[in-house]
């Protein structure tokens, strides 16, 4: 399975997990198979955009697009937000076109 699907898979996994809920539990939530998420979870198959939403949105997460340019603005937002400002390496909250590493 390609990176995309294994990433979703994984930030689905861990977020029911940090809500103590079973997969069981999650699927009488969302009327979603158990089966099916845990093929979801184990990146076994390419599932339809609104059963991500329907899986994301009663994890409270929330299945959007963001513009490739600002992803690390909003990895260097959901870092900080889980606790991540006492890390030691600095790096910028975001990259502008054409911007050097270097300067």
């Amino acid at each position: 399975m390609s990176y995309v699907l294994e990433y979703l898979a994984e930030a689905l996994r861990a977020a029911r997990q940090r809500k103590g809920l079973s997969q069981r539990e999650l699927s009488q939530a969302t009327g979603i198979p158990q089966a099916q998420i845990s093929r979801i979870e184990n990146a076994g198959v390419d599932a339809r955009a609104s059963t991500l939403i329907n899986l994301s949105r009663a994890l409270d997460l929330e299945l959007m697009p963001v513009p490739r340019r600002y992803v690390p603005a909003v990895k260097s937002i959901i870092e900080f937000g889980e606790g991540g400002s006492e890390r030691t390496e600095q790096r910028p909250a975001y990259a502008l076109d054409g911007e050097d590493d270097d300067a």
